[in-house]
């Protein structure tokens, strides 16, 4: 007599359920943790790709005035950054060195300075434990940023690969999204392209606007300060200029130094100082950042401040750094695969004209 069969193909059908599963967990599992361990790398290659694409706005922009092949045209840009900032560094370079050193010796005596007008005007001692305790804060988090940019970038190595890696991209980057979109199923393949296609057109508006806002903000706090006799003006302008590409976080980090060494030269400058910083970040909320928003995407402010706190979380100073174009090109591709493929809602594109 032959048994019956149907719970035993019932069993094996759930085993093969059971084992596809557990395997699928297993891929995810091992994905997500390749993506943690490579996270590093992964930046550095999003770093090459924020380079490259500099370098092919300014090559179609010098291939278009010259009308000479990208190669000659890429190989002048390249020659023209490196030019400029070698050019400012032997105009500048001594001068905004003996600035940062200026300012790394004198924030101590302001420290103490303050110290001592808090215990002047009264305010006691929870002002004191509240001055040191934002003192060791900024000490504690001036180490850290200079482990992370050590940990992330591992010196001159990384920046050397970003660079070439770049001036590779930037050779011809048609081959690359191709090479992309080929990896992509045949039916996700145009909505891969137009992603790719709005993420490339954010992130060369971003750069253009990004570039002249910390050029102002640069000068103008540079302008500002020297003007109210605060020292190494330069060497804050700078860090004012460079921290302003970190939204939000940057201009208060930028601000503290300056506040303290105008402390240096009295109260009433440390408070002039505070509403010289107001008023750039005014025109910069105001004026700049919509032109930003106008060349590349209006991502909502709080989106921008968490994503620079998540990026930070998660990867360090370089994680900072890269936030804000890692940002518009998260937000362009969620809503054109997201939102309009997958969700089927009709929206404009940010970034789009």
């Amino acid at each position: 007599m032959t048994e019956p069969t149907g719970p035993v193909s019932v069993r094996k059908i759930d085993i093969g359920q059971i084992a596809g599963a557990a395997i699928a967990i297993i891929a995810i599992a091992g994905a997500a943790w390749l993506l943690v361990e490579l996270s590093g790398f992964l930046l550095l290659v999003f770093a090459a790709l924020v380079l490259a694409a500099i370098f092919d706005a300014l090559t179609r922009r010098v291939s278009r005035i010259t009308r000479m092949k990208r190669g000659p045209s890429l190989a002048l840009s390249v020659i023209a950054i490196l030019a400029v900032f070698a050019g400012v560094f032997a105009l500048f370079g001594t001068q905004l060195a003996s600035e940062f050193d200026t300012i790394s010796e004198s924030i101590p005596p302001a420290v103490d300075q303050i110290r001592a007008f808090v215990d002047r005007i009264g305010l006691g001692q929870p002002a004191r434990e509240l001055l040191d305790q934002g003192t060791s804060d900024l000490s504690r988090l001036a180490r850290r940023a200079g482990g992370y940019v050590v940990t992330a970038g591992n010196g001159l190595a990384n920046f050397i690969l970003v660079f070439v890696g770049a001036i590779f991209i930037a050779s011809d980057p048609a081959v690359y999204r191709r090479g992309l979109l080929l990896l992509m199923p045949q039916r996700a393949e145009d909505t891969a392209a137009a992603a790719l296609d709005d993420a490339s057109r954010g992130l060369r508006g971003w750069m253009v606007g990004q570039a002249v806002s910390s050029l102002v903000v640069a000068a103008l706090t540079w302008a500002g300060l020297a003007l109210l006799g605060v020292p190494a003006a330069g060497g804050l302008g700078l860090i004012a200029g460079l921290l302003d590409v970190i939204p939000m976080i940057g201009p208060i980090i930028a601000a503290v130094p300056a506040v303290l060494l105008a402390f240096t030269v009295s109260p009433m400058t440390a408070l002039w100082t505070i509403g010289l910083f107001l008023l750039v970040q005014q025109l910069q909320g105001n004026f700049l950042q919509p032109m930003i928003q106008k060349q590349a995407v209006n991502v909502p402010p709080a989106v921008l401040l968490f994503a620079v706190v998540a990026a930070g979380l998660l990867f360090g100073f370089l994680g900072v750094l890269l936030a804000a174009p890692l940002t518009v090109v998260a937000y362009v591709v969620i809503q054109r695969v997201y939102v309009r493929a997958l969700l089927g809602k009709e929206i404009k594109i940010a970034g789009r004209d």
